[in-house]
């Protein structure tokens, strides 16, 4: 419960639109997630308003780069179909190297709308480059040797809808959508049946249904197994009616495209939320746009619900299995055919190379020839678990929140398509306590009172862990009676508040994530002549020796980088007139890729010259920067 004394202490330029009154308690659950690691004070109602609307993150990035106009500079990269700029805020000292011709990582955040917490990551991280570069001298050297680009709210459309009256909860950008394939878009959006603010769940009385009461905590719900002797007793849907009278419940809801699932990687084809085709939206053409328009981006960074940082990949290349919330799953299901309404058979479907509708693979049917990858290259796997060693050690995040598997993500481009070392963490964990505390419930037989050896669900771990911290972040279930459905129950996990961590938590982490920013940045491949010789044979010939090294940690290109050719060669060239080269290496070399930790790459040429003469000699990395040296005869 939050009382006028204590919205009263929100400092007057906090304030929000008096319509949030209703949304803050909403956000209380989230707040108490953190409550056991980092012991915030459980009146939290001041956190939520923090978090910055679209005009009051504008105002803030305009603000950092007012400040700070030698380091930070702002454009907006494209229109939301909302009017919303996607914005994006360049960070580097601008004086020196030209900020294009320096190895760079690019942050982005806030793709899936209901992520907006992430985008106060990514703020945080601008803040805290920006707040150190004169006291810091490793976020100094950062700043004046490579450069960052942020994306802190890849879709605005979709991260407003945290600021409505009504909680919906959902992902998606604000482009109508076709969802149920009908010929209509968003004609069937949940509704709040029963007037609370929140778009939760309703669990339906069903002997048929898939679904029982979790026997470790009858708030939760879990898929009945028969080969256990379970029977399933329950269907779930997402709270409201079939408008459109297709059988579906809230399957058509307004917006439709899942930013972080629009991507070229594992395109999940024909799925909810994926778009009409790759690259469909306004937000992913703008971030595309811009990446492939700045060829000196050499790591990816993305703070949303995917993870390769605390949890590595493991020695096949593939990711952990993602822990996502079971009920909202559960409602999801109940759509997974609604898309299917007007396609081909299945067998028609296969014929012309198409995909299921609704559900089916991440890729169309048919076709032959090599398929893309889909794990990390065996050559690159050390990379990936030196990185996620460190930023486990920075940050102490050990278990993550709530994640999804990841089809068409960002990330996912970053590395398969762009070629480069690509990252994504929610930026924030839960504590082992609620792991242990879910543990513990099962009995130490591992059986709790109703005999079930069960492990524990992530629901469970959350919900114990909102119950530790004493914050009311579940919607209990209520008897409700349904136009259509009859007797109901309506209830479950608060919208927002398992995946958006409190501001004091961002608070927290701001340092950590901040240092692992930098720490990313130092390990971008760093190339240099670290040598050169000049030998006068006499008769005007010279022979010339050089050695190229990267100093830095990563190669000038991962492996899955040369394999997908999307980076270029590293080139060598000696500023000599063609005529003039006798023997050895070419005017212009290339080679594909060079290892860190100064490894180094030898070359020589024999020229005709005359004493005196100075000679450039120049190395230039797409990913690992460009160094010049003059080399003169004598």
């Amino acid at each position: 419960m939050h009382t006028q004394a204590s919205l009263s202490r929100l400092d007057s330029s906090d304030r929000r639109d008096p319509r949030l009154i209703s949304w803050i308690p909403v956000v209380s659950m989230t707040f108490a997630l953190l409550l056991g690691a980092f012991a915030i004070p459980k009146d939290l109602s001041q956190e939520f308003p923090d978090y910055h609307s679209y005009d009051e993150l504008t105002a803030k990035l305009k603000g950092f780069a007012k400040a700070n106009p030698t380091l930070a500079r702002l454009q907006s990269t494209g229109k939301t179909l909302g009017g919303r700029d996607i914005w994006m805020m360049e960070i580097g000292n601008s004086t020196g190297t030209p900020i294009g011709d320096r190895p760079a990582v690019l942050i982005a955040a806030n793709f899936e709308g209901n992520q907006v917490g992430t985008s106060e990551i990514a703020l945080s991280t601008i803040s805290y480059l920006l707040d150190n570069y004169a006291t810091n001298d490793a976020v100094k050297k950062s700043l004046d040797n490579q450069a960052f680009y942020f994306f802190p709210r890849v879709n605005p459309d979709g991260a407003e809808k945290m600021f409505a009256p009504l909680q919906t909860g959902t992902s998606t950008n604000s482009s109508p959508y076709d969802d149920d394939n009908d010929g209509r878009t968003d004609e069937d959006a949940p509704e709040d049946l029963n007037k609370d603010g929140l778009i939760t769940l309703m669990r339906v009385p069903d002997p048929s249904g898939l679904y029982m009461v979790d026997p470790l905590d009858a708030r939760l719900m879990k898929k009945a197994d028969p080969k256990k002797g379970e029977s399933g007793t329950y269907s779930i849907y997402w709270e409201g009616t079939d408008n459109d009278g297709d059988g579906f419940y809230n399957e058509d809801a307004v917006g439709g495209t899942d930013i972080n699932r629009n991507f070229q990687h594992e395109y999940p084809y024909y799925q909810r939320g994926a778009g009409l085709h790759m690259v469909s939206e306004r937000e992913s053409r703008a971030v595309l746009d811009f990446v492939i328009a700045r060829r000196n981006i050499a790591a990816v960074l993305v703070y949303g619900p995917n993870d390769n940082l605390i949890s590595a990949p493991n020695s096949k290349g593939e990711l952990a299995k993602a822990e996502g919330i079971n009920l909202f799953s559960f409602a999801e299901a109940s759509l997974s055919e609604a898309g299917k309404v007007g396609m081909f058979s299945t067998q028609t479907q296969q014929f012309f190379g198409g995909g299921g509708g609704g559900g089916g693979s991440a890729s169309p049917s048919g076709g032959g020839g090599r398929r893309p990858a889909t794990t990390v290259a065996t050559a690159d796997l050390d990379y990936y678990t030196t990185i996620s060693k460190k930023y486990v050690e920075l940050t102490g995040i050990k278990n993550a929140p709530a994640l999804s598997t990841p089809v068409g993500a960002f990330f996912q481009y970053g590395y398969f398509q762009y070629g480069v070392p690509s990252f994504s963490t929610p930026g924030w964990g839960l504590t082992p306590a609620a792991a242990d505390s879910a543990k513990s419930d099962s009995g130490s037989k591992g059986k709790d009172g109703s005999g079930s050896d069960d492990k524990p669900s992530f629901d469970k771990k959350l919900a114990d862990w909102m119950d530790g911290a004493g914050i009311d972040g579940f919607a209990a279930w209520k008897a409700f009676t349904h136009p259509t459905l009859g007797s109901v129950e309506i209830g479950g996990f608060k919208p927002y508040e398992a995946v958006n961590p409190p501001m004091s938590v961002i608070t927290e982490m701001a340092p950590k994530n901040g240092e692992f920013a930098v720490y990313l940045s130092t390990l971008l491949a760093d190339v240099n002549i670290a040598k050169t010789e000049v030998i006068n044979h006499g008769g005007g010939v010279y022979r010339i020796k050089a050695e190229v090294e990267n100093a830095g940690f990563l190669p000038t290109s991962t492996s899955h980088g040369v394999t997908s050719r999307s980076v270029k060669p590293t080139m060598v060239q000696l500023g000599i007139d063609p005529e003039a080269l006798l023997s050895g290496s070419a005017k212009t070399s290339f080679f594909q890729a060079l290892d860190g930790s100064g490894t180094r790459q030898k070359f020589e040429w024999l020229i005709k010259g005359k004493k005196g003469d100075e000679i450039e000699l120049k190395v230039v990395a797409q990913k690992g920067g460009t160094d010049i040296k003059t080399v003169r005869l004598q």
